[in-house]
């Protein structure tokens, strides 16, 4: 298979940053496909991190990169991020990167509502506050502003308009000021010349790389379990972050996904509000997320630590046709005496081997695990499989098992090198 497509299968913050960032070494094509500036990669290169949220990965190592259509892209975001970059010594030019001109943006009054929302819940989502999910609400209501109506004043004017004919009486039931339409109208034209060299029709360029033979990597953010069809409604991301979601957010067609790798971390975290069924509110939970740095690389927030819940990955592997996972982080579990692994729920006396749509039943889900040993040798950095200890390989093959898929990839430090590979996505 030509081409790789690769998606978070747990709540995301399974490490898709260094996986992307390894796999771009062998891809010609880097593509983002959906969420915004609320999603983050870390990418280790030579002991030089790079924090992303909108760039794709393949930018750091000079590949034509592609910022889809299924994406919505706040302007200022992007400029701010690009200069940090660029500040790093990586040129980002319009010959490096492609903004899809069908892109949605994210603007100052999504954000407002964002954060005014978030402020008044009585259950908080635990959303960033950064104007995404308004951003998808204007989308799919056909009111939104597109990279492409950059280029056209009278077509900006019509559109704010509408929007905010919308956007009054929300901001208004939030006890927001009105916006200031003919401001927002002066910084999109100020925005526009440094935005729009980037922009084309992503489609067709995808189209011509596909044609052409070339290798392309679909860059995924967050995870399954936050995607708003199949996650853990309504804690959930509003887009969808699944596999197929590569073909609608590229402009491509279904069969262009070729390999799907699943990121999958050797523990769970989980960031924000919403049901977690193997939580650890103790001293192993809190050694997760000290030895794990588990800290979201876009908020700072510290994510929420439990043990490897092999149901909800499988039931990942399933709805993304995932082929192989990449499993990281195995590092963070050294010189644990045993580990356990969710192997089904109990919910109300029944037994469960897939995780209920109902929120109820996702609250109420008591986990059911198994036990395995641990093993006090250290693993960071290991780059062979003959290197790691026995008990480490028992506990790989034992998540093959349970989640019904193999381990492509075996990652053991942030390092983009200390990666073992068992199963190569671009050949298999």
């Amino acid at each position: 298979m030509a081409n790789v497509t690769v998606v978070g299968a747990q709540w995301g913050d399974e490490g898709k940053g260094k996986i992307v960032d390894w796999l771009s070494n062998r891809a010609q094509v880097v593509v983002r496909f959906q969420g915004g500036h609320n999603a983050g990669h870390t990418l280790v290169v030579d002991g030089r991190v790079y924090k992303l949220s909108l760039l794709p990965s393949g930018v750091v190592q000079g590949k034509p990169s592609i910022i889809g259509n299924g994406v919505v892209v706040d302007p200022w975001a992007l400029l701010d991020e690009i200069a940090r970059v660029e500040a790093q010594g990586v040129k980002i030019s319009p010959e490096l990167l492609v903004l899809a001109d069908n892109a949605c943006l994210i603007l100052p009054l999504h954000r407002d509502l964002d954060q005014g929302r978030e402020a008044a819940a009585a259950r908080k989502i635990g959303t960033t506050g950064r104007g995404i999910g308004p951003a998808y609400e204007d989308k799919v209501g056909r009111r939104a502003i597109r990279v492409g109506d950059l280029s056209d004043r009278a077509a900006l004017e019509q559109k704010i308009e509408r929007l905010l004919a919308h956007h009054a009486p929300l901001r208004s039931g939030l006890g927001l000021p009105a916006f200031d339409g003919a401001g927002l109208l002066t910084a999109l034209l100020e925005v526009a010349p440094k935005i729009l060299p980037f922009s084309q029709p992503a489609w067709r360029v995808l189209d011509t790389a596909q044609r052409a033979g070339k290798r392309i990597l679909f860059e995924g953010a967050q995870g399954a379990l936050l995607d708003v069809d199949h996650g853990t409604y309504p804690y959930v991301t509003s887009s969808n972050t699944v596999a197929g979601q590569a073909a609608a957010g590229s402009g491509m067609g279904p069969r262009a996904a070729g390999y799907v790798l699943g990121i999958v971390k050797a523990y769970t975290t989980r960031v924000g509000g919403g049901p977690f069924p193997t939580e650890l509110n103790d001293s192993v939970g809190q050694r997760l997320g000290e030895r794990g740095h588990e800290f979201g690389t876009v908020t700072g927030r510290p994510r929420r630590c439990g043990w490897f819940d092999s149901v909800l990955v499988r039931q990942s592997v399933a709805i993304n046709g995932i082929n192989g996972i990449a499993l990281t982080k195995l590092d963070v579990l050294d010189g644990l005496d045993e580990l356990k692994i969710c192997i089904g729920y109990d919910i109300g006396g029944q037994r469960f081997d897939y995780l209920p749509a109902a929120l109820s039943a996702q609250e109420a889900a008591i986990p059911v695990y198994e036990t395995l040993p641990g093993w006090r040798e250290s693993t960071q950095g290991v780059r062979t499989a003959r290197d790691l200890p026995a008990a480490a390989v028992k506990y790989v093959r034992r998540i093959e098992e349970l989640i019904e898929a193999p381990v492509a990839m075996l990652s053991t430090s942030p390092e983009r090198d200390d990666t073992i590979l068992m199963r190569d996505p671009f050949r298999d």
